[in-house]
């Protein structure tokens, strides 16, 4: 949006910057980020909204992908596998769908006849939402995280030590250093 140039550069980057050390402490809101966050979707149609995206995964996203990224999802294909993110949807989607996973669990934007209000719908995925997100899919089909023999979540950030703590298999992805000293630990 900074690029489209309907949000202030140095502004915006500022209280970005603000809370991405918040998230990297352990101590971000979720709900006052995506207040800030959210709040610019709902400014702009949603069809201009997509466009932009388009736009953004194009000369952003798909340059960044590694073979390897696109490797580990091949080696779960036959395994019941999602994408959990924090991440809005609105931002994600596109990445899943690119990647071929069906299923994506993600903060929800809140809309109304197709158009952001600026809110959130829902749990945030985030920390102990990401459980409870992830929970709710699993039992939506009759299953529970705890019924599978292994389970694996891969994850960059101390953020996500409550699923990664449940999980058979946890898997540290180029961890922030909280993550990594957990995980040299464990």
């Amino acid at each position: 949006l900074i690029e489209q140039g309907v949000l202030d550069r140095e502004v915006y980057a500022a209280r970005n910057d603000a809370f991405f050390e918040q998230y990297r402490n352990g101590t971000l809101d979720i709900h006052e980020f995506l207040d800030f966050q959210l709040k610019p979707l709902s400014r702009h149609p949603r069809r201009v909204l997509d466009e932009w995206h388009r736009q953004f995964m194009r000369e952003k996203i798909l340059p960044m992908v590694r073979n390897s990224a696109r490797e580990l999802i091949e080696r779960h294909r036959d395994d019941l596998y999602a994408i959990v993110t924090a991440t809005n949807s609105f931002v994600t989607a596109p990445i899943a769908r690119e990647f071929g996973v069906d299923t994506l669990i993600a903060t929800e934007p809140a809309h109304v006849g197709g158009e952001f209000t600026g809110e959130v719908a829902g749990t945030p995925c985030f920390r102990e939402g990401k459980v409870k997100r992830l929970e709710g899919w699993l039992a939506g089909r009759g299953q529970s995280l705890e019924a599978f023999a292994q389970s694996w979540f891969y994850s960059d950030s101390l953020n996500d030590l409550p699923l990664l703590a449940r999980v058979t298999h946890p898997v540290a992805v180029d961890p922030d250093d909280t993550l990594r000293a957990h995980a040299e630990k464990c």
